[in-house]
């Protein structure tokens, strides 16, 4: 639990940096990330009404769009089985989650026109655009994992600190800190970097070089969002297994 406690700090720490000028709204006495926020809840919104739509008439024979839905949770399915194991099916909840909202986030990045709506200060971009989005994501997988491992082993759990010789216990408790760390710094390291050359590209040359950029983006947002949820199924099962 203090590896867990010293994660916590630093990445709240992390979480104070800043790209660019950002709005802010003071809600109590807490300042909320107002950009974050007003993204965030379009891209959740966006996702329960395609949940409800794609549940509202379900049927014996599936129509197209029925079709696409029950895709995409095999496809999840999958995911967490092969990760996981054969006790993935409490989980695809939450790893179902993490790659549909990290999925449509990228691609809002890329498709809905958000600087067309003006700020006081700054601008709207993606969620996954902000490193307290990814910070905060990383760290449920980390609370997720640590979870996954006490429940089924309880504090034995932690023995696998001390595997396969107690002279790794530095480097795997170091593993547990560098997981989140790398999981938020790359899911934002990219998505950040694709909509800077997207909008250096449409600055320098505005009507054709930007479009198979886009396109690419478009790619390489899905591919982040399949490796974090991957990475994320894969730390949970390595925690519910044992030390690899």
């Amino acid at each position: 639990m203090n590896v867990l406690s010293c994660s916590i700090n630093t990445f709240y720490a992390i979480s104070g940096v800043e790209v660019g000028q950002h709005l802010y709204w003071q809600i109590g006495g807490f300042q909320v990330h107002a950009q974050v926020l007003i993204t965030s809840w379009i891209v959740i919104v966006i996702l329960l009404g395609s949940t409800a739509i794609a549940i509202r008439n379900p049927q014996t024979i599936p129509n197209s769009s029925q079709n696409f839905f029950e895709y995409i949770l095999e496809f999840i399915r999958d995911v967490s089985k092969t990760q996981i194991g054969e006790e993935y099916g409490p989980w695809v909840p939450f790893i179902g989650t993490l790659f549909l909202f990290i999925f449509v986030s990228n691609w809002s990045g890329a498709l809905l026109p958000w600087k067309l709506i003006q700020l006081p200060e700054g601008e709207l971009a993606a969620p996954t655009n902000d490193i307290n989005t990814t910070v905060a994501l990383a760290l449920l997988t980390s609370l997720a994992y640590f979870y996954a491992g006490l429940s089924k082993k309880g504090l034995g759990y932690f023995g696998k600190y001390i595997q396969p010789t107690p002279i790794l216990l530095p480097i795997n408790i170091l593993e547990d800190f560098t997981k989140p760390l790398s999981l938020s710094f790359r899911l934002f390291g990219n998505i950040l970097a694709d909509e800077l050359v997207v909008v250096v590209l449409v600055s320098l040359v505005p009507s054709v070089v930007p479009i198979p950029v886009m396109f690419l983006g478009l790619f390489t947002s899905g591919i982040q969002a399949l490796i974090f949820a991957t990475l994320a199924a894969a730390y949970i099962g390595e925690s519910m297994e044992g030390h690899h």
